[in-house]
């Protein structure tokens, strides 16, 4: 978690030893960190705030993406940031129940990974929202919180370098998910979590992959600060 820095190379298992160890008790609490972390990643703060104050669904306007960047171009300030706290709320959720149940299993930074992948995994593809939900940088940012300092470090800070220096979210969302794994490796060098870590900007990048289109083009919007008056 963040403001640890645990050498993991004895604490994360082959996972076919881990399996042999205690089959039934391993894979049942795998499962049961992956459906709660998933529900988690389901509760979208864009879809629910739009819904709640303004009695329409965020994906209906805008670009259509159920994220913070289309909530506040179509909505503006007021609300944003409950759609921030949501959706930090909900991936440090994820994180301590992954941690907590890999725990009983000794392994709870594997746990952090683990929970991760499927709170990403709920996020964009969330079944109480017709399987249409975000692109996962709010709820993957927050979960680099949760993992690293290092890692967070790296990756928030690429970030912000990017998007104030172009405007463009998306330039510094794509590079923020291609530093997580490399400095998953170089912080653990630990095979289990560098694949966990690709997984995760994997898709982070697949969501991405209109954004990366445009920037090649020169055709994406940069973010612009407004003061747009709230929809009645």
């Amino acid at each position: 978690m963040l403001g640890s820095a645990l050498p993991l190379t004895a604490e994360v298992p082959a996972l076919g030893t881990l399996l042999a160890a205690s089959p039934m008790k391993t894979l049942g609490i795998a499962l049961a960190a992956a459906v709660i972390a998933y529900f988690c990643g389901c509760l979208n703060g864009a879809i629910l705030t739009s819904k709640l104050f303004y009695h329409e669904d965020v994906r209906h306007h805008g670009s259509g993406n159920a994220g913070l960047t289309n909530f506040y171009r179509c909505y503006g300030a007021r609300y944003a940031p409950l759609v921030i706290l949501c959706d930090m709320l909900k991936a440090v959720a994820a994180v301590l129940v992954g941690r907590w149940l890999f725990t009983l299993l000794g392994f709870p930074l594997l746990g952090e990974y683990f929970a991760a992948l499927f709170c990403v995994i709920g996020h964009m593809f969330p079944v109480t929202a017709q399987f249409k939900g975000g692109k996962g940088i709010l709820c993957s940012g927050t979960l680099l919180l949760m993992l690293d300092w290092r890692i967070a470090l790296a990756g928030w800070g690429l970030f912000l370098l990017l998007w104030l220096t172009t405007r463009y979210v998306s330039l510094g969302s794509v590079a923020a998910a291609v530093s997580f794994p490399i400095s998953t490796f170089f912080c653990f060098r630990t095979p289990v979590l560098t694949v966990l870590s690709l997984l995760i900007a994997g898709l982070v990048l697949w969501a991405h992959r209109g954004n990366i289109v445009r920037l090649v083009q020169g055709k994406e919007s940069k973010f612009r600060w407004h003061g747009k008056e709230d929809k009645t």
